[in-house]
């Protein structure tokens, strides 16, 4: 369970929107080991399945597990339909189709998704600020990766179609649940996320692996696969909940800009690569745009908790 500081407790989502990217950003690089050995629809499925009972057991443990009301299934269905099942399908076939840096580039579109959803919904609201922000991680990341580094060409379109209707279901996806995670626990709302996933990518999994020998499969990629089932997965989406019912969603999305930034940081340490002016300038560019975004709500969050500290 997260629990909120004691120094500061307003900053608590944040550290916690911190770690998410921390633990997305590994994501892509273990689910390599993985599909070595298995196809990507598998490795959704056990990804979501897996997800889905680390979940429940710890809802379970904790006595956390609520029962949703029949007139929320709809937004619910919605979100595990956004956040999970296109979101996963739409991702791991597009980057199949298109490059790395096109793939990264598109999802520059996440925050923006978020923000015209959230506003359509009357969940967050357009401000100078927050539009400032956006631009300035946006504009640092385009910065830090490059366009000219993308290959925009008919041989990539399919698949950088597909990365950015990812981008837009799962901009969406964190829209839509705000509600669910307000009116319930977080531990809750994804738990029964994961559970819905399940009814699409099981199925779809199996059917995948029905030609692919078990014995074939290393311990080392089952391994990879339990790290993207507890850490990038079951974790991640857990403390994204736990943040989105703290804090408007277009703040939830500004911090997937960290993504690329905590990739090229770790260059230097993991291959020995040096830190570059150029990664430096696209670093102040984008942490700069997630101050502009998150700075006043952290100082308002600030004004109204004192005195009123909560254990989750």
């Amino acid at each position: 369970m997260v629990r909120t500081s004691r120094s500061n407790p307003a900053a608590t989502p944040h550290l916690a929107l911190i770690a998410v990217q921390l633990l997305f950003a590994t994501w892509p690089i273990v689910g390599k080991i993985a599909l070595r050995a298995m196809p990507a629809v598998a490795l959704v499925g056990f990804r979501v399945a897996g997800a889905a009972l680390t979940l429940l057991i710890l809802a379970r443990i904790s006595g956390n597990l609520q029962t949703i009301k029949r007139s929320d299934w709809s937004l619910l269905v919605v979100s595990s339909l956004l956040g999970l099942i296109l979101n996963q399908w739409l991702f791991v076939k597009g980057l199949s189709l298109t490059t790395a840096i096109n793939a990264t580039l598109l999802s520059t579109t996440i925050p923006v998704s978020t923000l015209l959803v959230g506003v359509a919904l009357g969940t967050d609201r357009i401000t100078l600020r927050r539009v400032l922000g956006i631009a300035l991680a946006a504009a640092g990341v385009l910065y830090l990766i490059g366009p000219g580094r993308a290959q925009f060409s008919s041989a990539t379109r399919g698949g950088d179609l597909l990365i950015v209707s990812n981008s837009l279901c799962y901009g969406a996806y964190i829209a839509v649940s705000k509600d669910l995670v307000k009116r319930y626990d977080a531990l809750t709302v994804i738990t029964w996320i994961f559970l819905v996933g399940c009814v699409a990518t099981v199925p779809a999994a199996a059917i995948s692996m029905a030609h692919v020998p078990l014995a074939s499969i290393s311990w080392g990629v089952w391994l990879a696969i339990l790290y993207v089932i507890l850490l990038p997965t079951a974790g991640a989406y857990y403390l994204n909940a736990w943040a989105l019912a703290r804090v408007p969603p277009s703040t939830v999305a500004v911090y997937i800009y960290l993504q690329p930034l905590i990739a090229f940081a770790l260059a230097p340490m993991i291959l020995g690569e040096a830190l570059s002016s150029h990664t430096v300038m696209a670093s102040l560019l984008i942490f700069a745009g997630v101050v502009v975004v998150t700075r006043r709500r952290l100082n308002k969050a600030s004004e109204e908790l004192p005195g009123r500290r909560r254990a989750l």
